[in-house]
């Protein structure tokens, strides 16, 4: 779940990081009202870059404030409509840092993340030198304190504020802690002028995962702009989230699904969705199916059941039924294991003349081509 600026902020200022001052205005005049003197007026999207696209801007008082609330508020930012601006206080920056927090799931543990070279082209100074960016593995036995956060900062030049600097990463990661965090970012994280270390801006991801025993906290998230067909799955029961791909999913199991669409990407297709089907694929398959299809962009279905508990001969039939009911022009590619594969393997055979995969790869390999071809 993603949160905006002004949540993400309010909730690192809780735990001793400082921010600037600010209010939330939601029309021009709001806006006109929050400024006093010098300010930054920053449309609030769950998105990033928000200034390259023209959602951050310095005002020199209320009238430009008025003016630049009134071209942000009911404009687009990466797909999602500005309904209100951050007006805060701006502050004279002398250097900016960058500092994150996030579940690093290939070491298994939370990493800390520190640039002496932060602003909105950290991923390019990044990937451009190896040393722009130190990393921190963090054993969740011992956490991250201010005596880690010296260590992650050793030989930097960072001046007589490298004390504050570690301060704010420790407080950073204990509100990763704290909060159930996926990600928590800080870019810029500026030395004022006058020596104050101040987040100029933060990102918030929570584990979704957390969401039901943090309501309180997942209440103060960023409201979702969902698509037609997104709506509608919802409508059904099903989790469908639409992307821009030509390359239809239906899989079983949260983790199988994005396994899949990562192999997709690997061998240079595009996934049009994710939708996790699972057990309900007997009885959701038809409308799941109908879903997928009605993307005009898909160009082929892949679909890959992986079973245990869960039995792919009854999932199998539910999406064969589906898929005689509705007849779809595309070609399908099978990919299925596990607990009743082959009965699931002989009814899709015998009821659709398809030849489903020994290997999960070689299913994703021949979708892509398929799709590839369909675009030519």
């Amino acid at each position: 779940m993603n949160f905006e600026e002004w949540a993400s902020k309010a909730l690192i200022a809780e735990r001793g990081i400082v921010v600037p001052r600010g209010r939330i205005a939601r029309s021009p005049e709001e806006a006109k009202a929050a400024a006093r003197g010098p300010c930054a007026v920053k449309a609030q999207v769950p998105a990033g870059r928000r200034g390259k696209a023209g959602g951050v801007k310095l005002a020199s008082g209320p009238g430009e404030a008025t003016e630049f609330a009134a071209s942000m508020l009911g404009s687009e930012i990466s797909g999602c409509k500005v309904e209100k601006v951050l007006v805060e206080e701006r502050v004279d920056v002398a250097r900016e840092l960058y500092a994150a927090v996030l579940s690093d799931r290939g070491n298994r543990c939370p990493t800390v993340l520190f640039s002496p070279s932060g602003g909105i082209d950290i991923e390019e100074a990044a990937a451009s030198d190896s040393e722009a960016m130190r990393s921190c593995q963090v054993d969740i036995r011992r956490g991250f304190g201010p005596a880690e956060a010296e260590s992650l900062l050793e030989g930097l030049d960072l001046g007589d504020r490298k004390p504050e600097i570690a301060a704010a990463l420790a407080a950073l990661y204990s509100a990763y802690r704290d909060l159930d965090a996926e990600l928590l970012e800080i870019n810029p994280l500026a030395i004022a002028a006058g020596g104050e270390v101040v987040a100029l801006d933060c990102k918030f991801v929570l584990d979704d995962s957390a969401a039901a025993r943090r309501p309180e906290l997942a209440a103060r998230a960023s409201r979702e702009q969902a698509t037609e067909l997104e709506i509608r799955a919802a409508e059904a029961g099903l989790r469908l989230i639409e992307l821009d791909g030509d390359v239809g999913v239906l899989a079983n199991g949260a983790g199988l699904t994005m396994a899949t669409m990562d192999a997709i990407a690997h061998f240079g297709g595009r996934p049009a969705n994710f939708l996790e089907i699972g057990g309900d694929s007997y009885t959701k398959a038809e409308p799941a199916l109908r879903i997928i299809l009605e993307n005009p962009g898909i160009k082929c279905l892949l679909v890959n059941f992986c079973g245990a508990f869960a039995r792919t001969d009854v999932m199998a039939g539910g999406v064969v039924a589906a898929w005689k009911k509705l007849r779809p022009s595309i070609p399908a590619f099978f990919s299925v294991h596990g607990t009743g594969e082959e009965d699931a393997i002989e009814l899709i055979r015998s009821e659709l003349g398809i030849e489903p995969y020994d290997l999960m790869d070689d299913a994703v390999v021949a979708a892509v081509r398929a799709a590839e071809e369909a675009r030519r």
